[in-house]
């Protein structure tokens, strides 16, 4: 402070023609102490008592303005004290947060930053090496608590757990105190955490390295506060090699060079009787009346004795405060180039009101005054290399409200120089999130987010679900949109139920093309003629409904999809029906009813039940349709992977009714057919007729389970394979077998073989067939 007091008052740029004047006092580290020389300070000008008034607007003081104190603990009582009266006080090492208060502290200000900014800077040190299992220790002052406090807050804002807390006691504390702190020391011992944040004082530090020491602790990583990072009192303590690794942050400065040539100077100077003569001579003692006598001892110091405080962080600080008042001075008294306009004395107040939001320069650095009365100052992040007994600083980061790593200057005092680990559970891996045990946020299971849920960010409690169009697989970090899925044309099975719809088609080509050749053939006439072409093609008809099955469905095709399978059907199996009906009657009813029913299934009437079957299953499809109709639908939930566009049955019991008919039919058929006798040497019809029901129930009877426990991709595949297995069924079993006769074995297609127990004569077949079979049979 004398070395910035003298350039200023040796130089003419801030207070050109005048001169500063200071009192300096020591406070010894204790408010009652420093409470003494405040009430100096205040004191009215050429007196040493202050004056009680209601306004204090003219009030001129002995002093415009106080540097320092030094200390947190201090400045709190002497900052309130001096806001009483306006008076502008600049510390240049309190830095605690709670000076920043401008309705508590509103004269305050400091050349340093405050604890906030430095618990910032730890909070980041922490996350950039992911130690987020901590353990804190603050000493038992206003400085330790408050600091203590704050890093807490705003590590655990951060997702940052403090597994241990505690309180180291000053020096004078009494013995159970002492012992928590041995205690604190065995817990930090005993768990996982590698990592202690240090804010504290450089005595509470001292105390709590010996027995750290003494305990034998492991080592650990200490992160250390401004106050005792470069404190003698903790780096010349024996033993502190073996503590571990010891990183902390300070504030940075100008460098000042010159300072210790100063210091030598002027310790000369104090070390000549003479020249403390002159100086007691130019004015009375002050100092006797304020703290007491000074100590004999302190004239006998060395630059040796205080090497360690003149580091530039340090010194600059205090070097600063001065010139901010100086500048603040020369704005409220209008200083220029030439010189201090003659004006009224200026007052505390009017002093203060030019230090607000004030920008000043200090060995070229440009420093400023912000609202809360902090500068804006970064920070070096310090690392302790021992080299022999006392370690030297070694820069290995910055922090400008982002921190800034050297990694490769880092060293750590793990074996091969290994980054600790202080976590108390692992980091969770991708598509994990953190189930929490206990009572730490910080301890906690990883946790697998499942299918269709994804974790969104690392620090996310909960799994996402994915929006009903996504997906997602476990452990996710995303969801994917989903494909619709539906029996595409290009399926494996899709191909191979083309491949036997061809055959189908192609057999039904074959078998009707024969039959339309040999019409007027006994085979054909007795297969019913133009009702078994009429079969023929429905029965086409039924293979072509199974194109209805495969491709995207839509509304339209969900309709019509059962409607053009079963109404084919229905017209097949009802010509099937009349064949099988006229077997019956021919083979077991007496002659006489015989005739007449007979006449009535050769007849147009014949043709009229064909029509009467096929409205009543077109009833009962339109019943279905409108009551109960199939829907598309899109199913987000049945795949895991996509979406699921098919036709929904809405009604069972109505999907079966519309099968009633078919099966009514099929049964009559089958009963008509199974009862009859066979003849020999004539055509077995109705074992054809049998065996195409019995094909038709086989099919559709395993129809039902395997499409209720197929999986609904697959339904529309397994409702073709039965459609065409059942034409392909009827086929093989009634028609082709006359197409073989017809081709293989033209002289079995006689009326002797089809026509036989009277069906020569007008009765069985009527009209020109009838009387042929007579005359034959006469010839």
């Amino acid at each position: 402070m004398k070395m910035a007091v003298e350039e200023i008052n040796n130089g003419s740029a801030l207070l050109p023609g005048l001169r500063l004047g200071y009192d300096l006092f020591d406070t010894c580290s204790e408010p009652v102490v420093a409470m003494k020389p405040s009430l100096v300070f205040l004191a009215k000008a050429g007196s040493r008592s202050i004056a009680a008034y209601c306004d204090y607007t003219k009030y001129q003081p002995r002093v415009l303005a106080v540097i320092g104190p030094h200390s947190s603990e201090v400045a709190l009582v002497t900052g309130k004290f001096f806001s009483f009266f306006l008076m502008p006080q600049v510390s240049y090492g309190a830095s605690i947060d709670r000076l920043s208060n401008r309705e508590t502290f509103p004269s305050f200000f400091r050349t340093v930053p405050s604890d906030r900014v430095q618990a910032m800077a730890m909070v980041e040190l922490l996350q950039e090496f992911h130690w987020n299992w901590v353990a804190a220790v603050g000493s038992d002052d206003e400085y330790g608590r408050q600091g203590l406090s704050l890093f807490s807050s705003l590590a655990t804002a951060r997702g940052i757990c403090i597994a241990h807390e505690g309180l180291v006691p000053l020096p004078y504390a009494n013995s159970l105190r002492l012992g928590s702190v041995q205690g604190l020391l065995q817990r930090v011992n005993q768990s996982s955490v590698q990592v202690v944040v240090v804010f504290s004082s450089a005595h509470s530090a001292r105390m709590l390295f010996s027995y750290s020491i003494h305990c034998k602790l492991s080592p650990k990583v200490w992160v250390a506060s401004e106050a005792w990072l470069i404190s003698d009192l903790v780096m010349t303590l024996p033993g502190m090699d073996q503590v571990g690794t010891v990183l902390g942050f300070l504030h940075q400065g100008a460098p000042m060079p010159d300072f210790s040539s100063y210091v030598q100077t002027r310790l000369a100077l104090a070390a000549d009787p003479a020249f403390c003569a002159s100086l007691d001579a130019e004015q009375a003692g002050l100092e006797d009346h304020v703290v007491g006598p000074r100590c004999p001892q302190c004239d006998h110091i060395t630059l040796e004795n205080v090497s360690a405080a003149l580091l530039h962080h340090r010194t600059f600080a205090a070097y600063a405060a001065v010139y901010g008042v100086a500048q603040a001075l020369h704005n409220a008294l209008l200083c220029n180039a030439s010189g201090c306009p003659q004006r009224e004395p200026v007052q505390p107040w009017q002093l203060l009101e030019n230090m607000y939001n004030l920008s000043f320069h200090a060995r070229g650095l440009m420093l400023r005054f912000d609202s809360s009365g902090n500068i804006g100052v970064n920070y070096d992040l310090k690392l302790w290399v021992w080299k022999d007994l006392t370690p030297s600083l070694h820069t290995v980061g910055t922090f400008d409200g982002r921190l800034q790593l050297q990694h490769s200057q880092m060293s750590w005092h793990t074996q091969g120089n290994e980054e600790p680990v202080s976590q108390c559970s692992r980091q969770c891996r991708e598509g994990q999130v953190r189930r929490v045990k206990g009572f730490h946020s910080c301890c906690y299971d990883c946790v697998d987010c499942k299918a269709g849920s994804y974790q969104r960010n690392p620090d996310e409690p909960l799994c996402i679900q994915c929006d009903q169009d996504q997906w997602s697989p476990d452990r996710s970090t995303q969801c994917f949109p989903r494909r619709h899925r539906f029996l595409a044309w290009g399926e494996p099975a899709v191909l191979v139920l083309l491949v036997v719809l061809g055959l189908a088609l192609s057999l039904v080509l074959v078998a009707l093309g024969l039959f339309v050749w040999h019409w007027d053939s006994p085979l054909v006439r007795a297969s019913g003629g133009p009702r078994a072409c009429f079969g023929l093609v429905c029965l086409g008809l039924v293979c072509f409904s199974v194109l209805l099955f495969p491709g995207r469905p839509s509304p339209t095709i969900c309709l019509a999809q059962q409607l053009l399978l079963h109404l084919p059907l229905t017209g097949c199996l009802s010509t099937l029906f009349l064949q099988a009906a006229e077997i019956f009657v021919r083979s077991e009813l007496p002659p006489g009813w015989a005739d007449w029913l007979q006449s009535l299934l050769w007849g147009p009437w014949a043709w009229l039940a064909v029509l009467l079957a096929m409205l009543v299953e077109t009833a009962l499809c339109t019943w279905y349709l409108v009551a109960f109709p199939p829907e598309m639908v899109t199913d987000w939930q049945m795949l895991p992977t996509e979406a699921l566009v098919h036709c929904r049955v809405r009604s069972w019991v109505s999907f079966g009714l519309v099968h009633a008919v078919n099966a009514t039919l099929a049964f009559l058929c089958f009963l008509g057919t199974f009862l009859v006798q066979s003849r020999p040497s004539h055509y077995n019809g109705a074992r054809s007729l049998t065996f195409a029901m019995l094909a038709y129930f086989i099919t559709w009877v395993s129809f039902v389970p395997l499409f209720a426990n197929v999986h609904v991709v697959f339904q529309p595949a397994v409702q073709m394979g039965a459609t065409l297995l059942c034409a392909l069924g009827i086929l093989a079993t009634f028609h082709l077998p006359k197409c073989y006769l017809l081709l293989w074995r033209p002289d079995l297609n006689t009326p002797e073989f089809f026509l036989s127990g009277g069906l020569g004569d007008s009765r069985g077949l009527g009209g020109s067939w009838g009387g042929e079979e007579t005359q034959g049979k006469n010839k």
